[in-house]
């Protein structure tokens, strides 16, 4: 067995990497080893959740957003962006729609926008909870206080998603404009102390990204140990600074994604919209790298195209059920089965 091949079997037999040995992986790995590596990776995913994806019904309720992050398709200076927000009415449409197609878990994304305070967050997240009980909601709004994060937990938000984008301090601040590495890390600290199940990720293809980059996101993930993590390639947008950078690739992220199933056994792990956009199968090559959780768009037809990331995002024309019905098929001829319900960690409530 090579060394490689070596690493590999030491990280799925539960042992710890040492940074040397996490950089030999990272920049070693090849094609040859792939097949070895994401076949620990789904054998170990199994224990956990078996063969189950879980569905997330996505809600991207608005686009407008105070920060100005250089790779993102919304970031406040962007001029060229048709901005919109969803009512309270119309979310709670969205919601009554995802219950009628068996949906029990809905993710509330959207920018920065101060528009929506913790009061008007707090009744919309009351209302569906008031109506469906049994749902669980995610939120993902970026960064708060913590007396804002405590006001969405009290009201029922029960998971929280906030993609550390990197643990690299020079990196993040070169991305993120007047924005605090120290701040975000604390947020996602924060996030666990108060209860929610919380999500953090990173990118992948950034540019000045180097290795050690990537073992700090492994480092920082095993001291945080969140119940989501999401790991996706960096696809420029045109009208933003990175937008004529290369962007990542199909291939590392999901040796990335991998790596952190293999590093972290039962966490879950979405398949992404952005790898279904580089590769027409990337969402399923990224199930049979260990990903778990799909998460199919339930947001109105007439404003999916306007939550621009990144650039040609998939699934912009689909009604919601037939979002559900083609994704359902694609996990099926993976050899993996849907799961409706709620998907909480495996952990969760032990």
């Amino acid at each position: 067995m090579n060394t490689t091949k070596n690493l590999i079997q030491k990280l799925y037999d539960n042992s710890n990497l040492s940074r040397d040995e996490f950089t030999l992986l990272i920049d070693n790995i090849d094609e040859n080893d792939y097949e070895f590596l994401f076949n620990l990776a789904r054998k170990r995913k199994e224990e956990y959740y078996d063969k189950s994806v879980f569905m997330r019904a996505l809600i991207e309720f608005t686009n407008y957003c105070k920060q100005n992050c250089n790779y993102c398709g919304i970031r406040a200076s962007n001029s060229k962006v048709e901005r919109y927000r969803l009512s309270k009415e119309q979310i709670l449409e969205c919601s009554d729609e995802g219950y009628r197609l068996g949906y029990r878990s809905f993710v509330m994304q959207g920018g920065e926008d101060p528009f929506f305070s913790d009061d008007l967050l707090c009744d919309i997240v009351k209302s569906i909870k008031y109506k469906y009980p049994d749902v669980a909601i995610t939120l993902s709004v970026g960064e708060k206080s913590m007396e804002s994060y405590k006001k969405l937990k009290e009201a029922g938000t029960d998971r929280y998603l906030l993609r550390h984008e990197t643990a690299s301090k020079e990196l993040y601040e070169s991305l993120h404009p007047n924005m605090s590495f120290d701040n975000r890390r604390n947020c996602l600290f924060i996030l666990k102390e108060l209860g929610y199940q919380v999500g953090a990720g990173f990118m992948v293809g950034l540019p000045n990204q180097k290795t050690s980059d990537f073992v700090n996101d492994l480092e920082f993930l095993k001291e945080l140990n969140p119940e989501m993590i999401g790991i996706g390639p960096f696809i420029p947008h045109e009208d933003t600074p990175l937008g004529s950078s290369i962007g990542g690739t199909v291939e590392k992220t999901l040796v990335m994604v991998a790596i952190t199933r293999l590093l972290l056994p039962s966490a879950l792990l979405p398949s992404t919209t952005a790898l279904g956009t580089l590769d027409s199968k990337g969402r399923e090559k990224a199930l049979k790298a260990g990903a778990n959780v799909v998460m199919p768009n339930l947001s109105p037809t007439n404003v999916r195209e306007l939550y621009e990331l990144y650039k040609d995002k998939i699934c912009t024309g689909d009604e919601a059920a037939h979002c559900r019905k083609c994704i359902e098929v694609r996990i099926n001829s993976t050899g993996y089965s849907v799961d409706m319900g709620r998907g909480d960690h495996s952990e969760w409530g032990k």
